[in-house]
């Protein structure tokens, strides 16, 4: 039996790349960069774990450089073991192999952490963004939900601003539930025409904890979007409406950006057009705490940092952070709650009932 014969060296180079890359998996990538010294060398020289990242995810594609936390010892490389060339390839193919890994192995949950602020918003607190962040359109006998301002143009547009669990955050898909008005006689749906999403990281001149969350200007000077998604259709329907991206989206920067585009329902009361939402779900992949960034002002570039390449590194669910907003509506719950035992008759009995939910929720 002849003895197997190595392709990689008798192969022209771009024949043995085609080959490689034709295996997709980006752990097979690193199987094969196992297999031998030449295997391993082709692999690293030709950056086919870089290249299979940013086939995965385009927005990669403003790496400046990747950083390690830890360092490595590399074996000798003929020709070229102790350049500094070498060890910049060898660092490329461990971060993007395990980045790779990890946007596949890790189970889609939850991502957004704080809601940011919305470019308008009828009665705040009451109708604010905070709201959209509970998954019941009621708390008790309180309707939750956001609400614009009144426009008598149905074209003009809302935006709603969010900060997620990470500064890098795969996104496969965005949730948002209209809101239907049932105590408004027809019980109207004000939903938008259609929605798009934009992802990105703020400037450096923005302070996140002096802005309005009631309303915000142009948000082209306070962040940048990485990445812009198509318009989807969005039904006049009181249900949790699904947007599912084409292909998973890697967001850099980690805020999320909702544009909420034309307006169906006129209020019957002014004869305004709004937009009210009950609710905003993102779902996706949290890379942090196991991979960071640091933007490069003003290029727009940013260094990837691989900051552990250990299980226990990799995010776990997490119980969302109470905002300062949740709180104080919270503590109204409470007040009417005060104001029947003081002998102020009122139903307040889903109140009562919401207020125990909530607490076991947050802290069982």
């Amino acid at each position: 039996m002849d003895p197997p014969v190595d392709f990689v060296p008798r192969l022209e180079l771009d024949m043995s790349y085609k080959i490689l890359m034709s295996l997709g998996d980006p752990c097979d990538i690193a199987r094969a960069s196992c297999v031998s010294r030449s295997w391993h060398g082709f692999v690293v020289s030709n950056g086919l774990s870089k290249q299979l990242c940013l086939g995965m995810f385009p927005q990669l594609s403003g790496v400046d450089h990747v950083t390690e936390s830890c360092s490595f010892k590399t074996e000798a490389e003929t020709g070229s073991s102790n350049t500094k060339e070498w060890d910049v390839l060898e660092r490329e193919h461990r971060v993007y192999g395990f980045l790779s890994h990890c946007c596949r192995s890790i189970v889609d949950r939850e991502c957004i952490s704080d809601a940011i602020s919305a470019s308008s918003t009828d009665n705040f607190p009451e109708e604010g963004i905070n709201n959209t962040l509970e998954i019941r359109d009621r708390v008790g006998r309180i309707a939750s939900y956001w609400s614009s301002k009144g426009q008598k143009n149905p074209a003009v547009p809302e935006t709603l601003i969010y900060k997620l669990v990470g500064d890098l955050c795969v996104i496969t898909e965005i949730d948002i539930q209209p809101f239907q008005a049932y105590f408004q006689t027809g019980f109207p749906i004000y939903s938008a025409k259609s929605v798009r999403f934009r992802m990105g990281y703020p400037t450096a001149s923005v302070d996140l904890d002096s802005v309005d969350q009631s309303c915000h200007d142009s948000t082209n000077d306070k962040f940048v979007w990485t990445y812009t998604s198509p318009e989807f259709p969005m039904a006049q329907e009181n249900c949790l409406q699904k947007f599912k991206f084409p292909k998973p989206v890697l967001c850099i920067g980690g805020f999320l950006l909702v544009e909420l585009l034309g307006r169906v329902q006129r209020q019957e009361m002014d004869g305004l057009f709004y937009i009210c939402v009950s609710h905003v779900r993102v779902l996706g992949r949290p890379l942090s705490p196991t991979f960071g960034i640091d933007m490069i002002e003003p290029s727009g570039k940013f260094v990837l940092k691989a900051l552990s390449y250990t299980k226990e590194s990799l995010p776990e669910s997490s119980p969302r952070r109470i905002s300062s907003l949740e709180l104080q509506r919270r503590v109204r719950n409470l007040e009417h709650i005060l104001n029947m035992l003081r002998g102020n008759v009122r139903d307040v009995e889903d109140i009562w009932d919401e207020g125990q939910d909530d607490s076991d929720e947050e802290f069982a």
